[in-house]
């Protein structure tokens, strides 16, 4: 981090001194984004007097004593509030008064790290993302002390270096750490509810929201040294709040040593750095295909209708299902098996789908049976929802489908973040959109499958399984109750 960060201010145009206590190490780094440079400039990226220049203004100090003419000291050094705390007591004793101190912290608070300095105002939080060079946003961070003066110098700096600033109060995980607990840990939720499995997950959420990486591949790929620990510290640091719960399947493979690409063996196993992924169930054979009911309350029951019609179905249209019809429901947020039962259907017949996204948007579709559902009818729904090629899967019951899940955890800790004051939610959309490589913000995801949508899976999750982790946020339920855009900021 602290190489990425030095190149960036050097190509912006500072000088820049670096330290690290191993001196091998300052060297290796000079010599490392030399090299950097050296291949932007045999691309014909840059000009031999740029690449001068950028080298010219790269060096290494051999104390700590050396740095006493810089205006900002950067710290990217090991996450640990006690050695931070000495580092910065030193610098202070060292540094002009007008210099400022910022930490590259991702997950220690910005306040606490200041606190025993004579002059806290001073310090910031300066938190970049890895690469540095390639990740174009940088969280610009308010210690309860900062004064405003150094949040706006840093903001100009960071657009020097061409990256984009956002602004956050020192909460845990400040933005784009907090904001990503979602994806992960409700995922890690529903393969411990026994669901669905790890690949299965990872390919509904690629291809029925647009994630880049399911949350399976993302750990694989941070390493689950990583991403399992920021998941404690949040949670730890915001006193055991529910929606921040980590899971014991990511604890148990961190304690064994499986933790993703860099040890071959992570949620799929990799040979020569491909993942392994087992293939997908084929779409059953089925020789005569049953009549079709469709739920009086299915979501987007018209859109569902013209679907069947698509793919050849049979439709019934009565006020209720013949004993031969394969029934479909579509709940937000139920399970399968209490949508059978409150609209008192045969439970051996009824399968769900998922139609929070417009069919038309998603290139994967989801169904769901409960314990009851007749193997014969399961395979019916299948084959008949894979008619026009497009890949089906099929999970086990539980409150809310994959995505339905997944998709309102992101929005409600976005919109609890917006709640707290954590950022505006502009910087919050900005935030996640480049740190995490979302398909959408939080904000814009829940403006695009709607926020009253969104509020009924999570009240109805709620009722499932009587868990505080789906209480909605009331910045979530203000908006949902009168039609509000969740990126509309309180007036």
């Amino acid at each position: 981090m602290g190489r990425g960060i030095a190149q960036m201010a050097a190509q912006a145009g500072s000088q820049v001194l670096l330290f690290d206590t191993q001196p091998d190490a300052v060297q290796q780094a000079i010599a490392a984004v030399g090299q950097q440079w050296d291949k932007l400039a045999a691309k014909g990226r840059l000009e031999p007097a740029q690449l001068a220049a950028y080298k010219s203004r790269l060096q290494g100090a051999a104390s700590l004593a050396e740095l006493k003419d810089c205006q900002l000291v950067v710290e990217a050094i090991v996450e640990r509030l006690d050695i931070k705390r000495s580092l910065f007591a030193e610098l202070e004793g060292i540094l002009a008064a007008d210099a400022v101190l910022v930490s590259n912290t991702s997950s220690l608070s910005v306040t606490a790290i200041a606190a025993q300095l004579k002059h806290p105002e001073r310090v910031a939080g300066f938190h970049f993302f890895n690469p540095v060079p390639l990740m174009k946003v940088v969280e610009v961070v308010r210690g309860l002390k900062t004064r405003p003066d150094v949040l706006e110098r840093l903001t100009q700096f960071t657009r020097e270096f061409g990256h984009t600033p956002v602004q956050a109060q020192d909460t845990p995980g400040f933005i784009v750490n907090h904001a990503g607990r979602a994806y992960g840990t409700e995922a890690l939720r529903i393969v411990g509810e026994s669901v669905t499995d790890f690949a299965t997950i990872d390919r509904i959420l690629r291809d029925q929201v647009g994630f880049k990486l399911g949350p399976f591949e993302l750990m694989d790929l941070t390493a689950l040294d990583v991403s399992h620990p920021v998941m404690e510290s949040i949670y730890q640091q915001y006193y055991q709040e529910p929606r921040y719960r980590p899971s014991v399947i990511t604890a148990q493979r961190l304690a064994g040593g499986v933790l993703g690409r860099k040890t071959q063996a992570g949620f799929y196993n990799y040979t020569d750095g491909q993942a392994q992924v087992p293939p997908e169930p084929p779409t059953p054979v089925v020789g005569e295909m049953p009549p079709v009911w469709v739920s009086t309350r299915a979501t987007r029951r018209s859109e569902l209708f013209q679907l069947l019609k698509s793919l050849g179905a049979t439709i019934e249209t009565g006020q209720s299902p013949s004993p031969q019809a394969l029934t479909l429901v579509a709940p937000l947020g139920f399970d399968i098996t209490t949508v059978a039962v409150v609209e008192r259907l045969d439970p051996a017949r009824t399968v769900g789908i998922d139609l929070l996204i417009d069919d038309a948007a998603t290139r994967r579709r989801v169904l769901a049976t409960n314990p009851a559902t007749r193997a014969d009818m399961r395979d019916a729904a299948h084959a008949l929802f894979a008619r026009d090629g497009k890949p089906v899967s099929v999970i086990r019951d539980s409150g809310g489908f994959v995505s339905q899940r997944v998709v309102a955890a992101i929005v409600n800790i976005a919109s609890d973040m917006c709640q707290q004051g954590v950022c505006s939610p502009a910087d919050l959309e900005t935030a996640v959109t480049l740190g995490l490589g979302y398909p959408l913000g939080p904000l814009a995801m829940g403006n695009r499958y709607g926020p009253t949508n969104v509020l009924e899976v999570l009240f109805n999750m709620q009722t499932v399984y009587g868990d505080p982790r789906y209480r909605p946020s009331p910045w979530l339920r203000r908006r949902g109750a009168i039609g509000l855009s969740l990126l509309q900021e309180e007036s």
